[in-house]
């Protein structure tokens, strides 16, 4: 596991924002204060792409752990299932709730997936789930593990779908007392504060008991709302700057997941929110130019954009890239980690069973990580076992910001994957169909990011 040494730390980001060293100090440097960065890296761009396993992404990745056999439940006999090599425009949206999950999960045995029946008409979904991304569709995401760093067992935080995904993606986890965790997805929408009445969450119990009776996705609404802190609280208790990059809102789920509806200390102070939630989700591209890049950012994609299966649209990849690329050609480049997650695991196989179960319905199935930066080595690949607290975790201990008590007490940071003792890599750029400036002048598409 690579250490960070705070001396060639503090060395390091002196030289990144163009100081000069007089020499390497006789006594090790101080710990910096809380909300000054710890490492090179004064800013993190957390870039969330939806509904899509690890191995249906990178199932033939040389030196990660993928397959392109599964193992589907007859009867009562386990039997191998070649996956199909598919588009990533896949033409339906496969179940990927909690009650999915449980289905293909099967006690740890991984080998039921078939027997996930669709949301819709209750069919069994048979072979649909075993299939895997022709890698020629997503070049880009293959080009910026092999450039940079990839991580093949980070975990969803609970086996479940977007709603959770996001707030897990803000906090590391979504339990709302101490006894009832978010599940799901709410009963209406908008999914958040402007939610109409009747609205209720979904949720689950310490005792894994699945239910569809919880309060309105609203944190003022939460049985012990001053405990559901974020990141927010966090990092503007420090002055630590932020921003969410999300399609403009349009009144429902609709052209915009914004994890930050659900909080009503955002949601209910306009000078909050004017100030960290930025629409549309391309004013990412304005801020780099401009330079006014925050320490954190998390950048939500037009759902068009976001690898969901249903829109039959390549352009996931390309975005992604955009996004990179952006950062690696500018300034901020020296002194910034860009990781790209994928919210939910979107119904499809993947072999490698979870850690142990949680009380919250985790850990679910695994999805892919990459992170773009000038710490990571080239084709770097990290087998640490990862959740979404990792994330959270990582920026938590680069800015000294304490912890939240969620998972981020009980995760590996992904701080594994750097090295700050190396010199800054120049970057590399990643070759893509589309760039910046087809997503500049893309006309909205009003589709969710997700509806499940």
């Amino acid at each position: 596991m690579k250490q960070l040494a705070f001396a060639a730390a503090t060395l390091l980001l002196v030289a990144c924002n163009g100081g000069t060293s007089q020499g390497v100090p006789s006594e090790p440097a101080a710990r910096p204060q809380s909300g000054s960065p710890s490492s090179p890296i004064s800013h993190v761009v957390i870039v969330v792409q939806e509904n899509r396993t690890f191995n249906d992404l990178f199932a033939t990745f040389p030196g990660t752990v993928g397959t392109t056999t599964g193992k589907e439940l007859i009867g009562s006999t386990v039997e191998p299932i070649n996956l199909t090599e598919e588009r990533l425009e896949s033409p339906r949206t496969l179940r990927h709730t909690y009650g999915g999950y449980k289905t293909a999960y099967h006690d740890g045995a991984m080998d039921a997936f078939n027997l996930i029946r669709f949301q819709t008409d209750g069919k069994y979904e048979g072979s649909l789930p075993y299939q895997y991304v022709n890698p020629a569709d997503v070049a880009p995401y293959w080009d910026i593990a092999s450039d940079y760093a990839i991580a093949d067992h980070m975990f969803t935080t609970q086996g479940s779908s977007s709603f959770p995904a996001h707030q897990d993606l803000i906090r590391g986890g979504t339990a709302i007392d101490s006894t009832e965790s978010l599940i799901d997805d709410p009963n209406k929408t908008p999914w958040g504060c402007p939610a109409p009445p009747g609205t209720s969450t979904e949720v689950i119990t310490t005792r894994l008991r699945y239910m569809r009776h919880g309060p309105p996705p609203c944190t003022s609404d939460f049985p012990s709302s001053g405990n559901y802190e974020t990141l927010q609280e966090l990092l503007d208790a420090k002055s630590v700057s932020w921003k969410y990059y999300t399609p403009s809102y349009q009144g429902s789920t609709g052209a915009i997941w914004n994890a930050f509806l659900v909080i009503a200390s955002v949601f209910n102070d306009k000078t909050e929110w004017n100030a960290h939630i930025s629409q549309p989700e391309t004013n990412i591209f304005t801020d780099i130019t401009g330079g006014t890049l925050p320490s954190v950012s998390w950048v939500i994609p037009d759902g068009i954009n976001s690898d969901h299966p249903g829109y039959t649209s390549d352009t996931g990849p390309s975005w992604v890239a955009s996004v990179v690329n952006a950062i690696g050609e500018s300034s901020y480049w020296n002194s910034t980690a860009v990781v790209v997650v994928w919210d939910d695991w979107g119904g499809f196989y993947d072999e490698v069973k979870p850690p142990k179960l949680d009380k919250q319905g985790g850990p679910g199935f695994r999805v892919p990580m990459l992170i773009a930066s000038p710490y990571v080595g080239k084709n770097e690949i990290s087998h640490d076992t990862f959740e979404f607290g990792s994330i959270v975790r990582f920026i938590e201990d680069n800015w000294n910001l304490g912890r939240l008590g969620t998972t981020d007490e009980t995760t590996k940071s992904i701080s594994s994957m750097f090295d700050f003792n190396q010199s800054p890599r120049s970057f590399i750029t990643i070759p893509s169909k589309r760039s910046k400036s087809f997503f500049l002048h893309q006309k909205p598409s009003g589709l969710p990011v997700d509806d499940e």
